[in-house]
């Protein structure tokens, strides 16, 4: 009797924070990122859950994510056979998760976690509806590479000018977001990929709803293994953006009103 009525309590325990790490092929960091991001967690909130998203991994994640998760009533392993992309990942986690305040970081924490409690804050505390680390506020501390800097720079810029955001960083894996306002533009969202962040900021503010940029300290620590392709990887990002531009404009007529002034 008293193991059922402990079973009922762990069922209807209210869940302030929902913590996305979104994972393919991270065998080498997941563990960690658990151990790291729960520690951080339980600084400043006894009600969290963590949500291991794996995406169709081949290298074993599946396996350590699930052992991790049946040894924690705290952490949730999200399983998909088949490869789902970022963005797509992310969206089924979120509609699965079961806080008021969801919020997601990259597995490699190039982000550094003392700033977790601010992101959270942000939506807890000080009424924004969204949340995200900047690497491009002057207050933030990032070691990249001369060729990412750069590469980042020109697609924010691109993104602000065309897409009209006011954000200065908007591909930062590290996010928080009030759980009715990031449920109402999931169904908008149509990239499945790695342009889903900048996708979420946009229609987020062309929606009307507070989004808070949070100078962090980041560290490349993902991509060192990682070779760019400036003119492939340029081409894919201006390809995203004009693609997003004309969706935009489109909706906006289908709406009655324009994109432009």
């Amino acid at each position: 009797m008293c193991e059922r009525e402990s079973k009922m309590r762990e069922k209807k325990r209210t869940i302030e924070i929902s913590l996305v790490l979104p994972a393919h092929n991270e065998a080498d960091k997941i563990r960690a990122a658990v151990r790291q991001t729960k520690q951080a967690l339980a600084e400043f909130s006894s009600s969290y859950e963590i949500l291991i998203a794996e995406d169709g991994s081949t290298d074993g994640t599946a396996d350590i994510a699930n052992r991790v998760a049946s040894a924690d009533s705290s952490l949730r392993h999200i399983h998909s056979d088949m490869r789902l992309g970022r963005g797509k990942a992310l969206n089924h986690a979120f509609k699965l998760a079961q806080g008021d305040i969801l919020a997601y970081m990259d597995v490699d924490l190039s982000t550094d976690l003392s700033y977790l409690k601010p992101l959270i804050n942000a939506i807890k505390e000080e009424q924004y509806d969204f949340a995200t680390g900047s690497r491009m506020l002057k207050d933030s501390t990032v070691k990249r590479s001369f060729k990412r800097k750069a590469m980042s720079t020109v697609f924010n810029l691109l993104v602000r000018i065309i897409l009209r955001s006011t954000i200065r960083d908007h591909q930062c894996g590290f996010k928080s977001f009030r759980k009715d306002a990031l449920m109402r533009i999931l169904t908008e969202i149509e990239d499945e990929h790695w342009f889903w962040d900048t996708e979420l900021l946009v229609r987020a503010q062309r929606n009307g709803y507070k989004v808070k940029e949070i100078p962090v300290t980041w560290v490349d620590k993902g991509g060192a293994g990682t070779k760019v392709n400036a003119f492939t990887d340029s081409t894919a990002m201006f390809s995203k953006i004009i693609k997003l531009y004309f969706n935009l404009r489109r909706g906006a007529k289908n709406e009655g009103h324009f994109l432009h002034r």
